[in-house]
């Protein structure tokens, strides 16, 4: 099957084939004649399924098939996309940009971290496509410098991620902006009930669509667990970099100090690394990706919210140098190499304090993980588990004015 047949236009379909796809993936398949047909959308949907084409395509159509003239002398915003960071939401504004280079159709893309100034004179022209971030939109909306009243269509790019940084009270608020009658997209990886509750609230007879994980993912990626002493795992890791003469490295760490931390570690072995997270300026976390892309920087330490919107169609080696609180995001993780059929390597290294989240993982991926020790690395088989400095999940955070992950006006601070 090719994209033509689908029901997009020439111009998308050019503009597809100019990026190298020539056949639709399973998701692209049931989305897009579901949401042509003005169907409101639950998609199931993991990174690297190819989701970001399958609602931007057909947004780009349906937005595109109404003539300027029947449009108001100054053209409204008429699609609002809400990403849960400002990599995601830069990703997704490139990806509109390109496949409707063709069209007579806008976009821009609002996130916090930069100037606002700009994005108001910006937004003082004509955008038919908004990517935002939920907390700069409600700024804007506060100043009463965005109009989302003639909002065609709604999506929700990576709900449950924005669910887990406690954004779920201000999409609500940008919600009640939008005009009553308005297609909606839901895109999440997970259904927990807070997907399900949110989904009833807002979609009406939705078609349901759950694609399972690219073969990639479970198949041509090499996963491999080293078990390791926890005060031992930056020298591991410096040793099997060193060893391997690895380069485009993505490891994941727990926490923002754990990433600053292991950079330096990094550093002083002689390989060098940066660290891309909430804390960092907009600007920085921008410089930082690029040098890694360019393969200026050896080594790139994320945590797991920073490094959504990362998409690098190559990358060969993903490291969780922390196992992750949620099995699901060890998915999410690796998925980041092995893309487009190419093979990828996902190591983790593995301390007493992590054997239970292991076991969480390997139940839910239905498979045991090969598992190795490397001679001066191994644990002390006396060792007893220590509690896991997390990030404080919501679910288990103190009542109190100013709740972890949030800054003092209750806005999820960014990871």
């Amino acid at each position: 099957m090719s994209f033509s047949t689908l029901g997009l236009s020439d111009e998308i379909v050019r503009a597809v084939t100019a990026r190298g796809y020539t056949e639709p993936t399973p998701i692209q398949m049931q989305a897009i004649p579901a949401i042509l047909r003005g169907s409101d959308l639950l998609a199931g949907a993991q990174t690297g399924t190819g989701k970001t084409a399958g609602f931007t395509l057909p947004l780009l159509q349906r937005l595109s098939e109404k003539r300027i003239s029947d449009l108001p002398s100054h053209p409204p915003i008429r699609s609002l996309i809400l990403t849960p960071t400002r990599e995601l939401a830069a990703q997704v504004e490139e990806s509109v940009r390109e496949y409707g280079k063709h069209l007579n159709l806008t976009s821009m893309a609002i996130f916090g971290g930069v100037n606002i100034n700009p994005q108001i004179r910006r937004l003082k022209s004509r955008v038919d496509i908004l990517v935002a971030t939920p907390g700069r939109l409600l700024d804007h909306l506060q100043q009463r410098t965005v109009d989302l009243s003639h909002i065609e269509i709604l999506v929700l790019d990576e709900a449950d991620r924005m669910l887990d940084m406690g954004f779920i009270r201000d999409i609500r608020r940008i919600i009640t902006k939008l005009p009553q009658r308005r297609q909606n997209l839901l895109f999440s990886a997970t259904f927990s009930n807070e997907i399900k509750s949110l989904a009833q609230t807002i979609l009406n007879n939705p078609v349901l669509i759950e694609v399972a994980p690219p073969k990639a993912t479970t198949e041509l990626i090499d996963q491999k667990v080293y078990r390791v002493a926890r005060d031992r795992k930056s020298e591991l890791l410096t040793h099997l970099i060193k060893q391997h003469n690895w380069f485009q490295v993505l490891v994941f760490t727990r926490t923002k100090h754990g990433a600053d931390r292991l950079c330096k570690q990094l550093t002083q072995g002689g390989i060098t690394a940066l660290a891309i997270h909430g804390n960092k300026s907009q600007m920085v976390r921008t410089q930082t990706l690029a040098k890694f892309k360019d393969g200026k920087v050896q080594v790139l330490v994320a945590t797991d919210i920073a490094a959504r919107g990362i998409d690098i169609s190559e990358l060969p080696q993903v490291v969780n140098f922390d196992l992750p609180d949620v099995p699901e995001d060890y998915v999410h993780r690796i998925g980041r190499t092995g893309r487009a059929g190419t093979a990828g390597a996902a190591l983790s290294l593995v301390c007493v304090d992590e054997y239970k989240l292991l076991a969480d993982i390997e139940k839910q991926m239905k498979r045991s993980l090969p598992q190795e020790e490397i001679a001066g690395f191994e644990p002390d088989p006396n060792a007893k588990p220590e509690p896991i400095q997390r990030r404080s999940p919501r679910s288990q955070q103190p009542k109190a004015t100013v709740t972890p992950g949030r800054s003092s006006s209750g806005r999820p601070r960014q990871r």
